[in-house]
């Protein structure tokens, strides 16, 4: 009788930090139904005749395809960028390691958690003085350094539990270092390579301190539009929470259909 009162009481409070977290998705999806006029009455409008009108004002002024293209763009590319370059290096660390390697590890992680604030100034100076402002490329480069320490980090997790017996047959019936990094390390990562590739495209997708000071019209992702609608007037909570439903909807859905290679991705290494 008592774990099963346990189990309840674990399971209500589960729901209700999940009922929490999804709060504040469900009143931006209640806003963005709403007319400007609805979004800022008081009290607030529970009931009320749903509308499109934000959906369409966003589509139809705010170039909103073009922004989400940015945001696909920049997220998958640099994504990919650093893909190729992380798997090598988690592999030559996993399987070739030296006295400097988990040192190197930490200080690539650390710098992954400096304030970007710190790092704004030197940054967006070398961006101005190689033409790098408010492009594709630009944003696609600093998201790219911005994710590559958690992917090497994620990916030497992942390539340290392969078992070591497949590697020292592989070399046993002569595999060169080449073949064995592309026949056997490639193909039994493929779980880690693609929990990692979502984990830091998710990131890069969400990424908005650099989209904004580093993008504009030309090149800003939907972070750049959602904060457009702040102006010295105030916000516009209708079309402001219109806009941001559509820039979440897609990952949340990629998090929906994806969520175990999520999971996956973030705890890798967190149970030996």
């Amino acid at each position: 009788m008592h774990s099963k009162l346990n189990l309840y009481g674990r399971t209500a409070a589960a729901w209700l930090c999940a009922l929490l977290l999804f709060f504040p998705i469900f009143w931006l999806a209640l806003m963005a139904f709403k007319t400007e006029g609805q979004a800022i009455t008081t009290p607030p409008l529970l009931f009320f005749t749903p509308t499109l009108d934000s959906f369409s004002e966003v589509l139809a002024r705010d170039n909103y395809f073009g922004y989400a293209f940015n945001s696909l763009f920049t997220s998958v590319v640099s994504t990919a960028i650093g893909l190729l370059i992380a798997i090598p290096a988690a592999y030559s660390m996993a399987f070739f390691p030296t006295g400097g390697t988990i040192g190197l590890l930490k200080f690539m992680l650390s710098s992954r958690y400096m304030p970007g604030v710190g790092a704004l100034m030197p940054i967006y100076i070398c961006y101005q003085y190689f033409g790098l402002l408010d492009t594709r490329i630009g944003l696609t480069i600093m998201f790219m350094l911005m994710n590559l320490p958690i992917m090497i980090w994620l990916l030497y997790t992942s390539m340290k539990e392969l078992p070591r017996e497949i590697l020292e047959a592989s070399r046993m019936d002569g595999a060169s270092v080449w073949e064995e990094f592309r026949y056997v390390v490639l193909p039994l990562s493929v779980g880690g390579i693609a929990s990692t590739a979502l984990v830091c495209m998710v990131w890069a997708w969400n990424e908005s301190f650099w989209s904004l000071n580093l993008g504009a019209s030309n090149a800003g992702t939907l972070a750049w539009l959602i904060a457009s609608y702040s102006s010295p007037e105030g916000l516009f909570w209708a079309k402001l929470s219109a806009a941001s439903l559509m820039a979440i909807a897609p990952i949340m859905a990629l998090g929906w259909f994806c969520q175990k290679q999520l999971v996956q991705g973030m705890t890798f290494g967190a149970v030996k």
